[in-house]
């Protein structure tokens, strides 16, 4: 249990340093969606772009929630929890709100979109994420 939340807080660590955060989670409801993604490796593209995709090392789909807020007190609200899609509005006091949806195309491939305001600047980004293997036994993402 514990390699899981230290691979889970170096995975948000290093997709903060890469422009692309995460939260750990809020106790919230099991997203249908989400129980389909493989824990592992995965690399996520973002979009329509030829930058390099980032890696993140995913323990619990669960943390792609909350792009981007730190804060483990946001409020979430449930709008689809299909099979294959998961979509949430969350606001988090003080610091912002989001709305992500997660498209599981299979357990090894999912698209993530998100928007919101952070600290008061707005954000929006779509990523394609695929599976590329497992953790590394640090358990960080690279």
């Amino acid at each position: 249990m514990r390699v899981g939340i230290v691979a889970r807080l170096a995975g948000a660590g290093m997709l903060m340093a890469s422009g692309l955060a995460v939260a750990a989670p809020a106790r919230a409801p099991t997203l249908s969606a989400l129980a389909q993604i493989e824990p592992g490796q995965w690399q996520l593209k973002t979009a329509g772009s030829s930058a390099p995709p980032s890696t993140l090392c995913i323990a619990n789909a669960d943390m792609l929630i909350q792009y981007g807020h730190t804060s483990l007190q946001c409020q979430r609200f449930i709008i689809a929890n299909e099979a294959n899609l998961a979509t949430v509005h969350y606001t988090c006091p003080g610091t912002g709100h989001g709305q992500t949806s997660v498209k599981v195309t299979t357990a090894r491939n999912f698209s993530l979109d998100t928007q919101g305001i952070i600290n008061g600047a707005p954000f929006e980004e779509q990523y394609e994420a695929r599976r590329i293997g497992a953790c590394p036994a640090n358990g960080a993402a690279h």
